[in-house]
């Protein structure tokens, strides 16, 4: 991880069974694995059941990128609060959030996480502690930002994670909230989720910034890029970002550099890159890099490791039975969870 400011990014040890050569235990790495497989595979699955027009509306997957949930997850403690963008189902999984409502949301129905109202692009879990998937490109900035602003007002030690694309990166509501989160020092970690595309546009084609993590510098932000490829280097980016932030010495922004397989969305052609690049990118796959260090390590057996692979596809196939069987919103709930104030516009006419 190349570090963008002075402060240097902190080494940190794991304790549990491991090679000498690695720094995270058997179980993290078990974890880890586990954890990126059930993302891959729900992804895959949705993925085919879109095309098969069992939901519809918009569909961002997040296949390649899985070791930035992962790494973010395992780094952040359990009470903290995560916010992304609309390309979202991966962070619940990671968070714990059963795929079967998730899938039950991507079916609009009754039992999904957001009551079959929201789709792929808005899933919810507030017992989770996250706090969306949303679909206008960079609400979540400002959102984030206030919700961190709201735990340091209450004075408890959570941090916000707030997850955008580099396509996000260039809403200019990004710069308001980094110049107001440095002055109030929120617990705030800024995260770019830079899979190099935005929509379709490369990063080269809309900005003479390269480096991303370079956005912080007006504001004094401490900035690093982040090999987003790496569960462990985000991991460790992570920690020290959320251990300053519990210092109250404000947000860290990381230019977390990942890459996703497929396009933009499900109806994009993908004609702005080569397949030539995309394999290069595949050959450092987050989940095969993790199975090859348990594999090296001999941290699991073959049976064990079958073990895992089965029950993900068994979880994925029950999520896709406890969806098609799950019942339809009644047409009252469209009058349900909506705000109203009753004295609306408060200047009334004469």
């Amino acid at each position: 991880m190349a570090a963008k400011s002075s402060q240097k990014p902190k080494k940190t040890t794991r304790k549990g069974k491991s090679s000498n050569k690695l720094k995270f235990s058997k179980e993290t790495y078990i974890k880890w694995y586990k954890d990126m497989l059930l993302m891959r595979k729900f992804e895959e699955k949705a993925g085919q059941l879109y095309i098969q027009q069992k939901f519809g509306g918009f569909c961002h997957l997040y296949i390649g990128q899985e070791a930035v949930v992962a790494g973010t997850v395992s780094a952040s403690q359990k009470d903290d609060i995560h916010i992304t963008a609309y390309r979202d189902h991966a962070h619940p999984i990671g968070l714990g959030t059963d795929v079967r409502k998730l899938m039950a949301e991507l079916f609009g129905r009754q039992e999904g996480v957001s009551k079959g109202k929201g789709g792929s692009m808005h899933f919810f879990d507030k017992e989770k502690n996250f706090y969306g998937g949303h679909g206008i490109v960079g609400a979540q900035i400002p959102m984030g930002a206030g919700i961190a602003f709201a735990e340091k007002y209450k004075g408890s030690d959570k941090v916000v994670y707030v997850s955008f694309g580099d396509g996000a990166a260039r809403q200019g509501a990004l710069h308001e909230t980094f110049n107001m989160a440095m002055l109030w020092k929120v617990p705030a970690v800024f995260m770019v989720e830079n899979n190099h595309y935005a929509m379709g546009t490369s990063v080269e084609r809309t900005t003479n910034v390269m480096d991303l993590s370079k956005l912080g510098s007006s504001y004094e932000m401490p900035a690093y890029s982040v090999d987003g490829m790496s569960p462990e280097e985000v991991h460790d980016a992570v920690e020290m970002a959320a251990e300053r932030a519990r210092k109250g010495e404000g947000p860290t922004l990381l230019d977390i550099r990942t890459y996703r397989y497929k396009g933009h969305s499900m109806s994009d052609p993908q004609k702005y890159r080569t397949k030539e690049e995309v394999k290069e990118y595949q050959s450092k796959d987050p989940i095969e890099q993790c199975l090859k260090i348990i594999k090296d390590n001999k941290f699991l057996k073959e049976d064990e490791l079958k073990e895992i692979q089965d029950w993900v596809g068994n979880e994925v196939k029950e999520a896709i039975e406890y969806a098609e069987n799950a019942p339809y919103p009644e047409p009252e709930e469209l009058y349900k969870d909506v705000y109203k104030t009753e004295d609306y516009p408060f200047i009334k006419e004469y």
